[in-house]
């Protein structure tokens, strides 16, 4: 008689005992372990999983299908290419070659123009390419990480610009009119510049705390607002203008007030750029150990359950956003007074306050992939001039370049389908 547990029908009816997992699957496995999972070296194993599940591999990979793209463009663009394509059924090896050679030799230049220079004279001129990198990323680091500490708390802080703005304009009023020696001016300007980006991040965080405003929209309507205060500022010569200037310009800098340079007159690198390094320093302990970035990055996994929890979630939000409102100032900052000290402009930020959005969003909100963001977006920076010079690239390929890395990174099953990965695990 049959269990009703038991089926009616198969080889366990017959008294012959039913296969094992193993045997059908050839995968040994022991209570609790995952069926899935090879045998073997079950660290590799995890390992490789981490690996291909990852956030960083869907970066690389989304910076080499960036690269494969705008390495189409270049030929597209290249004259040598199209007129070697008119024939290409004649004779192919033209073709291949001159296309070789506008890929080969647009990256290359690209590489002489942001990391090293091996045609320069001597080794000062061989590295330079490498100093204006991280004189350009900078203020990348910097306002990315004001980005993205917004990011991790819940928030879209999407008013870069205009906090650079006021902070770059501030700090520059008191570059100019506040005598003093460099001990003291140049730090007050850095303090007061990043004070002002943090109050007017802070008031985006305060309508969003009081009000529920929508901080996206906040910022952005925030943007216009600065951008004519410090037009307005540059207009009147009682508070910015230049004296005799018909310009919305400001006079140049005092020397006291001015960032130090850190390799000599022969290079631009400045002050700005230890500056960044020491923010990064600073917000990875500030998420990572303190307590206030338990609480911002509560926040920003579950506002609701962070308030059920006791954390003040309208009070998080606004210290978050004077926090990055600072952080984004300092860019301002390092704009105004270690690499444009001619004088305060409209276009100080120089578009830093949306591309910042690009680093946050590549370096994954975390300050060391911030870090490495913007020091690659510093180099597409520094060597796409060097790219335009010598091989007549268009510069506007480096920008292609830069916005399909955020097309790809803000498409991760895109990345993981084309390149057959597994799905990321959930948490």
């Amino acid at each position: 008689m049959t269990h009703p547990e038991e089926p009616s029908t198969g080889a366990h009816t017959q008294g012959i005992p039913a296969p094992s997992p193993e045997a059908t699957t050839g995968v040994t496995t022991t209570p609790g372990s995952d069926p899935e999972r090879p045998s073997g070296n079950g660290r590799w194993y995890d390992v490789a999983r981490a690996i291909t599940t990852g956030n960083a591999l869907v970066a690389v990979l989304s910076i080499f299908l960036a690269v494969v793209v705008g390495s189409i463009l270049i030929l597209v663009t290249d004259d040598a290419v199209r007129e070697s394509a008119g024939y290409l059924g004649s004779r192919p090896s033209d073709f291949f070659r001159s296309s070789w050679e506008a890929i080969s030799g647009a990256y290359s230049a690209l590489f002489r123009g942001s990391v090293y220079n091996s045609r320069g004279a001597d080794f000062a001129a061989q590295i330079r390419p490498l100093t204006e990198t991280l004189k350009f990323a900078a203020p990348l680091i910097a306002a990315g990480l004001g980005v993205g500490l917004a990011f991790r708390t819940g928030l879209f802080n999407i008013g870069g610009r205009g906090q650079m703005l006021l902070a770059g304009a501030a700090a520059g009023w008191i570059g100019i009119n506040a005598d003093g020696p460099a001990i003291i001016q140049l730090p007050l300007a850095i303090i007061v510049g990043m004070a002002v980006g943090a109050l007017w991040a802070g008031l985006a965080g305060l309508l969003k705390a009081r009000t529920g405003a929508h901080e996206v929209i906040v910022t952005i309507m925030l943007n216009y607002v600065a951008f004519y205060l410090v037009f307005y500022a540059l207009s009147r010569q009682s508070l910015l203008q230049a004296p005799g200037s018909i310009n919305p310009k400001s006079l140049p800098m005092d020397d006291s007030a001015t960032m130090p340079k850190l390799l000599g007159e022969r290079f631009n690198l400045h002050l700005g750029f230890v500056l960044a390094l020491v923010a990064v320093a600073v917000v990875w302990w500030l998420l990572s150990r303190s307590a206030l970035g338990f609480r911002f990055r509560a926040v920003g996994v579950n506002p609701h359950a962070a308030r059920t929890a006791g954390i003040d979630v309208g009070r998080t939000y606004v210290v978050a956003m004077l926090i990055a409102g600072a952080l984004v100032g300092l860019a301002g900052v390092n704009q105004t007074l270690g690499t444009t000290t001619a004088g305060v402009t409209t276009d100080l930020d120089a578009g830093i306050g949306f591309d910042a959005i690009t680093v946050a969003l590549l370096g994954r909100s975390h300050p060391l992939g911030i870090l490495g963001a913007g020091l690659l977006f510093g180099a597409f920076k520094a060597g796409g001039f060097s790219m335009q010079a010598s091989e007549g690239i268009p510069v506007d390929i480096v920008l292609v370049i830069q916005s399909l890395i955020v097309l790809f990174i803000a498409a991760p099953p895109l990345v993981r389908a084309m390149f057959r990965l597994p799905a990321k695990e959930a948490a």
